[in-house]
């Protein structure tokens, strides 16, 4: 009874027959001792005794599993069934423990097939180990042909599956793959082309082509061993050591629909994960100690199958399996990384995708869960390392995929390269300042450019990682890139996966070290040889003879002392007090584009339909004003400022090395371009219908008709359906490249007199450069207002301040750009829009009918009387149709800098 002795012993009777279900982990309690509860006991008992047997007999599916009573465990000693069958019965006698991903439901546990649950209805525990061992047995036989198994085919996969769905339980499957997966050599060999897993070719001991030639092979049809052998083989100079795409022995398609019914199963993927971690460390081992791709290329085979998997990119892969894979993936050599990129480069756009996903999934992981700081810096990070290495091999890949031109202007590039180390200085700076590197390993191996890629298949902008490029310290970046580039990793090695002002900091870094640099040497000189060198690029010009003052200075520079075009620039104007702080350079930049892109001076003709310019192929004037422009446009980037111009993306594409094409012809000559295309893709008789010949004619700038033959005898060679293509290509060359040859030669020259040391090329892409030179269109002024900060008692809640960007934001489009051409110098946006500005508001005076006034004297802020009525400050902003009182009186160069001081006074409305 209750409270009595007896009772109390039941009690702890009960806490000791206490006992834990192997599916819950709940525990269970095995109460009185009636009919029921036998039952229920003999029911758990036989469960369990189920669990171990088959725990001894299949194990758990953990390759690496420490329980000594599971068949799993490296060390265990395999039973045969009899002995499991007693193992399992004095297993249940003390207890063991049970694997916890051992599945013991009954529905899902091999013996409830075909040993029916009425059978143990009147039978005790020692009847069931004794009579159904047989039945255990009939089942473990049944599936004996799959312990043995040393690779994976397709075939494989679904036949065990099919064993798995008729039994319910998948630990069968779950313990091949955790085997096969965990071993780069049965991996290697798992998942092979159909004809490779046909034929195999048996390499003799020394693995000599001569020995192959003499017929020294054995075919072998159907044998298991005849899939693997050559992998096996420790150098096998028969292999190929460049792989085309049609040559991996892999079959992809094969084993994206293998993974599409494995990842159907979570205990499965689970054991994909597992793995994946015991795989990684033995593939870096031997690709870091052991040479094995130079062994057998086949054992890219690792790399090709694990990306193949669509969940590398979930959380379960992020924590531990992608990042010791993706380490191990850097260890692979260039040409095994090459022939890894020419396979990808197969790929379809989706398939790219998902590989661009996982390793970005991975980046902003670590870069979100980790706090970088100056003393931990995302550079010493190694699993980011690795991903951005790993992300590197499929950019490179969607290059190649993309569409491209791979002809390079390589004589003229090589022209340039020769007159450049002409003019190089005596005295030679620091070598540690100039390592760095400029071409990417991976492109000579590929001889492939980035330029030579005109449209990839997964735009650029997917490369990029926002979480990466807030956390970078570019200062940081940047010494590695140019000093520790052999021992710290830098992101400027990878300028896919950052943003344009990222790569524009970087490049800021470097042009200021140049002028300092210039400015030590300049020191040097005046201490060692006692002469008073200019630290500066000093240019003195008149306005009414600006062109003419620029051209006979640059012209001296550059041919004197070229490396003076690298110093810092320093503008002044004849008869003008100032200081050149930045303000008088923009003007200057400013003046000059305007006066050079007249289309009455001639030298570039405009498009009223693109709005663009373009060289003018009859052009009268001299190579010194092409080249002249050119180093305009080098000092505008060198110096930090924004142009006015308005180039096609052929000009940028052909400043980077690459001659002009019919794709380009799309931007810079439309109607061409248009026109080409129609006799490319034309159907009929293009000699019958057209009646066109190779000889063309256009008008110059003056309207005068110029005909060309683009060949010998032109006017009688007609164009056919035979020869359309030869004559799209010589017009568009001639158009882009031999007719304009003369002009863009000098103008490139000049350009190169500034960047020809720079990264420039190396960071960024076309359009990148010409957003650097003209900056961006698009004008967010919200982004402006968040960034400006407020002095003298204003406040981003103040009242003035609210009626003050209320009114901003009310102007039209035009008005917004003059606005923002008279507080900044530019009415584009700078690299990472207008956000990166530094614009300060603060009081200044009271009331006063006058918006602005104006010190000459001090040349770094506008001053703007206090506004008490909004309509008043309104008027004051846009009149002029919003051009200030005095901007047409006082130059720009007087009155602005990076950090424009907009002064307003206090508003105080009620009357």
């Amino acid at each position: 009874g209750v409270g009595t002795g007896r009772g109390r012993l039941s009690a702890r009777l009960l806490q000791r027959t206490r006992m834990t279900s192997p599916d819950t982990n709940v525990a269970v309690r095995l109460l009185a001792r009636s009919p029921a509860s036998l039952k229920r006991k003999r029911e758990a008992a036989k469960q369990l005794i189920e669990g171990y047997y088959c725990q001894l007999t299949k194990g758990c599916g953990n390759e690496f599993c420490a329980n000594g009573n599971c068949a799993s465990c490296p060390g265990f000693k395999q039973l045969d069934n009899n002995q499991a069958a007693a193992r399992a019965l004095e297993l249940y006698r003390t207890r063991a423990e049970l694997c916890v991903g051992w599945p013991t439901k009954k529905l899902r546990s091999l013996l409830c097939q075909n040993i029916s649950h009425d059978k143990f209805k009147h039978k005790n525990l020692k009847s069931v180990a004794e009579n159904d061992t047989d039945v255990i047995c009939s089942e473990k036989q049944k599936q004996d042909s799959f312990q043995d198994i040393s690779y994976l085919t397709e075939e494989k996969v679904n036949e065990i599956l099919n064993v798995c769905n008729e039994t319910g339980d998948f630990s069968l499957l779950v313990r091949v793959i955790g085997r096969i997966f965990s071993s780069a050599e049965k991996l290697v060999k798992s998942f092979r082309k159909p004809e490779m897993q046909k034929t195999c070719l048996n390499c003799p001991p020394k693995n000599t082509p001569a020995d192959v030639e003499k017929g020294d092979k054995t075919t072998v049809f159907g044998c298991e061993d005849s899939v693997p052998c050559c992998s096996q083989q420790k150098s096998c100079d028969c292999l190929a050591q460049s792989v085309k795409p049609e040559d991996v022995t892999v079959d992809v398609k094969s084993v994206r629909r293998v993974y599409r019914k494995l990842l159907l199963h979570n205990r499965i993927e689970t054991a994909l994960i597992n793995a994946l971690m015991y795989l990684s460390p033995d593939v870096e081992c031997d690709l870091s100690y052991h040479n094995a791709y130079n062994r057998d290329s086949n054992y890219l085979n690792v790399f090709i199958i694990v990306m193949e998997n669509h969940n590398l990119h979930s959380p379960e892969y992020l924590e531990s399996a992608l990042p010791m894979f993706c380490k191990a993936m850097c260890k692979l050599p260039l040409s095994a990384q090459a022939n890894l990129i020419q396979l990808w480069s197969t790929y379809s756009s989706n398939d790219t995708r998902r590989m661009i996903e996982v390793f970005q999934q991975l980046i902003t992981y670590k870069v979100i869960s980790n706090d970088y700081s100056s003393r931990n810096l995302v550079n010493e990070d190694d699993v980011v390392v690795a991903a951005t290495k790993c992300l590197k091999l499929v950019y490179y890949a969607n290059l190649l995929g993309g569409v491209l031109t791979l002809e390079n202007d390589d004589e003229e590039s090589s022209q340039e390269t020769r007159e450049r180390n002409l003019q190089q200085n005596l005295l030679i700076e620091d070598t540690n300042y100039k390592k760095g590197p400029r071409v990417d390993p991976l492109e000579k191996i590929l001889n492939f450019k980035t330029i030579d890629c005109c449209r990839p298949v997964i735009p650029y902008d997917e490369f990029v990682n926002e979480s990466l490029n807030n956390v970078l310290a570019v200062d940081k970046d940047y010494i590695f890139f140019k000093v520790d580039s052999e021992k710290k990793f830098s992101f400027l090695t990878c300028p896919f996966l950052l943003t344009p002002y990222t790569k524009s900091q970087g490049l800021y870094y470097d042009n200021r070290i140049r002028m300092f640099s210039e400015r030590r040497i300049t020191v040097l000189y005046n201490l060692v040889q006692g002469q008073q060198v200019q630290p500066y690029l000093r240019l003195k010009v008149r306005r009414d003879h600006m062109i003419d003052d620029a051209l006979v200075r640059l012209e001296m520079i550059a041919t004197e002392n070229p490396s003076d075009l690298k110093k810092q620039l320093y503008v002044e104007f004849e008869g003008e007090q100032g200081v050149d702080e930045g303000g008088v350079s923009k003007e200057f930049f400013q003046l000059v584009v305007e006066e050079i892109f007249n289309p009455d001076i001639g030298m570039f003709t405009y498009d009223s339909y693109t709005k663009q310019f373009w060289f003018n192929p009859t052009s009268f004037e001299n190579d010194g004003q092409f080249t002249l422009i050119g180093i305009v446009l080098g000092l505008a980037i060198y110096n930090h400022c924004i142009l006015d111009v308005h180039f096609p993306m052929v000009v940028y594409r052909k400043l980077m090395g690459k001659k002009g094409t019919l794709e380009d012809l799309a931007d810079s000559h439309p109607v061409l371009y248009r026109s080409l295309k129609d006799v490319l893709e034309y159907e009929g008789n293009v000699e019958e219908d057209m009646m066109i010949t190779f000889k063309v004619s256009y008008n110059d700038l003056f309207g005068v008709p110029i005909t060309h033959n683009l060949k010998e005898s032109s006017e009688d060679i007609p164009v056919t359906n035979q020869n359309k293509k030869e004559f799209v290509q010589l017009y568009t060359n001639y158009i882009l490249n031999q007719s304009v040859e003369k002009q863009f030669r000098a103008f490139n020259r000049g350009f190169h007199m500034v960047t020809n040391e720079s990264p420039l090329k190396y960071l960024f892409r076309p359009e990148e450069i010409e957003q650097l030179i003209c900056g961006s269109k698009n004008l967010d002024f919200h982004a402006l207002e968040e960034a400006t900060e407020y002095d003298g008692g204003f406040t981003k809640e103040s009242r003035i301040v609210r009626d003050f960007w209320g009114i901003t934001h009310s102007l039209p489009e035009e008005q917004k750009r003059q606005f923002l051409q008279f507080t900044t110098g530019s009415d584009r946006a700078p690299v990472g829009g207008l956000g990166k500005i530094k614009l300060i508001i603060t009081k200044n005076g009271p009331d006063s009918d006058s918006f602005a006034t104006f010190d000459v004297q001090n040349t770094n802020f506008t001053k703007v009387a206090a506004i008490t009525k909004n309509h008043k400050l309104s008027n004051s902003i846009i009149s002029n149709d919003c051009e200030l009182p005095f901007f047409d009186d006082v130059h720009l160069s007087t009155n602005v800098s990076f950090a424009t001081y907009i002064i307003i006074g206090a508003i105080h409305l009620g009357s």
